[in-house]
C-alpha cells in the first residue's frame, strides 16, 4: 500500500549506500556523470537508430517488450542508472540507502523536475509506479514481490517495506526495467491499456511527437529537462526496418545514423571496413542475452539424461560459434553468460564434441539404430524462422543425424514459436535465446525453478525441469544478503543444472552496433543503448 509518512531526512544505517546530494554536487550534477564520455559535446542535431521489430507499447510499466527497451527510457526514466561495473548512480533519485537487514529502502528525489505537461513531480508517482510494476509488470510481479509497503515521507522522499530481502532490488531500477509514470495520468486507469504508453509522458530528456505504425517513432528534444544542458540532440528517430537488404542500405547510406537490428553478420567485416561506420561489439551486461537448446522433459526420450548428455555431445559448439555466428559469439557453457561477469562461473562441466562417446551413451541408453541408421525422431524449433537461430537449428539436423538421431526441423514465426513452447508444449527441442537480465535471481531462476513451470507463462521453465536441490539453492539465494555466500550458492547451482541438463546452453551472442563515426555516447554505463540518451550528441 501506499502511505504519507512525513519522517524527516533519509538516516543513514551501516550497511547504507548513499550519495549526499552535496557529494553529488561536487561531482556532477548532470545524468551519466560516472561514465566515461567523449570529448566537449555538440548540442544539435538529430540521430535516426533502427531497432527492427516495432514494439507493441512505448513505456514499459506493465509490459517486458525488448524492442521498447531502446524507448521507454528515453522519456520515462527511472530511479537509478547504472555504470560499467553496475554500481548506482543517480538518475531521479540523488541518495538512497538500504538497511542493514535488507528489508528497508529509501530514496532521496531529485528536486524541480517538472513532467513533459508541467506537473511537478513527487514521490507520490514514485510510490504509485512501484506498485503499479509490482501488479502489472510481467517481471516486476516478481521483482517487487517482497514490498509490503512503498511510503511516501516527504515530497521527495520515499522508503520501500520488504517482507523478505530482495539483495537484487537496487539493481532492478534502471529506466527500462522500472520506468516511473505520472500518477496523475495513470491513477484510476487501467494500467497496460493506458493511451500514454503509446503516447508517453515523462520526464525524460526526450518528449513524445509522433508514431507512425509500421515507419517510426520521433521524440524531441526536452527543452524543460532538469539535466541542465541536455539533451544535446534535438531530436531522436526510430526506426522499424525488418528487411535486412534495406537495414544495411539504410546505415550505408546515412539514411539512419544507428542499427542495432536485422543486418546480416555476414555484412559485418564489410561494413567494419568502411572508415564512416563503427561497428561495436561490447556487450551489454545489463541484460545479456544467450542462445540455447531447451529439452522438452516430458518427451521420453529427453527424459533419459543420457541422451541429453550424447545430444550434448554431437553438438560442436566451437562450429557455431565460427561458422553460424562468424565469431560474433561466445562459447557457452553454464547458464550464465560471461557478459554478466559478478555471477559468471566458468567451473562447470564441459561437455566436449565427441560424437564417438553420444553414440556410445545412446548405445548404454538403450537405443540402437534401426534398419534405417536411425535410433528415433524429434523433432527442432528455432525461435526465429531466419537468422541464428535456424541455422543453429539446421546444424541440430545434420550434427545429430550423425548420431543416429532424426531431427525435423519446423520453422514459423515467434508468435507461433511461444505457443508451441509454452502454451501447447509441442516441442522436442526448441533453440531460443533468453536474457540473463541483471541479477540470476530475476533472468535465470525463471528457467530452472520448478515453480515457474506453468502452461502458457512464456519464457519460463519450458522443460519442466525440477530438482529440489537446484529450487533451495535458488530460494536461498533469492535472499541471502551477504554477496559471498549469495554467489556461492550460485555457483553450486550452475554446477548442478549443467551436469543435469534440462537445457543445453550454446553461445552468448555479441551485442552489435553499428553507427555513423559522428555518433558519440552511444553506449554508456550497463545499460548501453537503453540509457536515458541525454548524452548522445553528434561530433562536429
Amino acid at each position: 500500500m501506499t502511505t504519507s509518512k512525513p519522517r524527516g531526512v533519509l538516516a543513514p544505517t551501516r550497511r547504507a549506500f548513499l550519495l549526499s546530494t552535496a557529494a553529488l554536487a561536487a561531482v556532477s550534477t548532470l545524468p551519466g556523470f560516472a561514465f566515461a564520455q567523449s570529448a566537449t559535446p555538440t548540442p544539435g542535431g538529430s540521430v535516426s537508430i533502427n531497432i527492427g521489430t516495432e514494439p507493441p507499447v512505448l513505456v514499459l510499466i506493465a509490459h517486458t517488450a525488448g524492442a521498447a527497451y531502446y524507448i521507454s527510457g528515453k522519456t520515462n526514466e527511472g530511479l537509478l542508472t547504472y555504470d560499467e561495473n553496475f554500481e548506482p548512480q543517480p538518475l531521479l533519485a540523488t541518495a538512497w540507502e538500504v538497511a542493514e537487514d535488507g528489508l528497508r529502502y529509501a530514496f532521496k528525489l531529485r528536486e524541480g523536475v517538472k513532467w513533459h505537461d508541467g506537473t511537478d513531480f513527487t514521490a507520490e508517482d514514485v510510490a504509485f509506479s512501484i506498485l503499479a510494476l509490482k501488479e502489472n509488470h510481467p517481471r516486476g510481479r516478481a521483482t517487487f514481490a517482497s514490498v509490503e509497503e512503498v511510503n511516501v515521507l516527504s515530497p521527495h522522499e520515499v522508503e520501500l517495506i520488504l517482507s523478505k530481502p530482495a539483495p537484487f532490488l537496487l539493481t532492478a531500477f534502471a529506466s527500462f526495467e522500472a520506468p516511473i509514470v505520472p500518477k496523475h495520468l495513470y491513477e484510476g486507469t487501467n494500467i497496460p491499456e493506458n493511451p500514454h504508453n503509446f503516447a508517453p509522458v515523462g520526464t525524460g530528456p526526450f518528449t513524445f511527437v509522433e508514431w507512425v505504425r509500421g515507419s517510426h517513432v520521433i521524440l524531441k528534444k526536452n527543452e524543460n529537462y532538469w539535466g541542465e544542458g541536455k539533451p544535446y540532440l534535438d531530436q531522436l528517430i526510430i526506426r522499424f526496418i525488418v528487411d535486412p537488404a534495406a537495414a544495411v542500405a539504410a546505415i550505408e547510406s546515412g539514411e539512419v545514423q544507428v542499427s542495432v537490428a536485422n543486418v546480416p553478420l555476414t555484412d559485418i567485416e564489410r561494413l567494419k571496413a568502411n572508415p564512416n561506420l563503427v561497428v561495436d561489439t561490447r556487450p551489454a551486461p545489463y541484460s545479456p542475452s544467450i542462445a540455447r537448446a531447451e529439452f522438452n522433459l516430458e518427451n521420453p526420450y529427453l527424459a533419459d539424461i543420457k541422451v541429453r548428455h550424447a545430444i550434448a555431445h554431437a553438438i560442436d559448439k566451437d562450429f557455431i560459434v565460427n561458422t553460424i555466428y562468424l565469431g560474433y559469439a561466445t562459447r557457452l557453457d553454464g547458464p550464465v553468460s560471461p557478459d554478466l561477469a559478478r555471477f559468471y562461473n566458468p567451473d562447470v562441466p564441459k561437455y566436449d564434441f565427441d560424437p564417438a562417446k553420444a553414440e556410445a551413451l545412446l548405445d548404454e541408453a538403450g537405443y540402437p539404430r534401426g534398419a534405417d541408421g536411425f535410433r528415433f525422431k524429434l523433432f527442432v524449433d528455432p525461435t526465429q524462422p531466419s537468422g541464428p537461430p535456424k541455422q543453429t537449428g539446421e546444424y541440430f539436423v545434420q550434427a545429430l543425424a550423425k548420431v543416429g538421431i532424426q531431427v525435423e526441423l519446423r520453422t514459423q514465426d515467434f508468435a507461433t514459436f511461444v505457443k508451441r513452447i509454452f502454451t501447447d508444449r509441442d516441442f522436442d527441442i526448441a533453440i531460443e535465446g533468453m536474457s540473463n537480465l541483471y541479477d540470476p535471481t530475476v533472468g535465470v531462476q525463471r528457467l530452472y525453478w520448478s515453480k515457474n513451470f506453468k502452461v502458457g507463462l512464456p519464457f519460463s521453465n519450458g522443460s519442466k525441469y525440477e530438482n529440489p536441490e537446484v529450487d533451495r539453492l535458488l530460494e536461498t539465494a533469492a535472499v541471502e544478503i551477504d554477496p559471498a555466500k549469495r554467489l556461492q550458492l550460485f555457483n553450486d547451482f550452475q554446477r548442478i543444472v549443467v551436469e543435469d541438463l534440462p537445457t543445453l546452453d550454446i553461445v552468448t551472442p555479441a551485442s552489435i552496433t553499428i553507427s555513423d563515426k559522428r555518433v558519440q555516447n552511444l553506449k554508456l554505463g550497463a545499460e548501453h543503448l537503453w540509457t536515458n540518451g541525454a548524452d548522445i550528441y553528434l561530433a562536429s
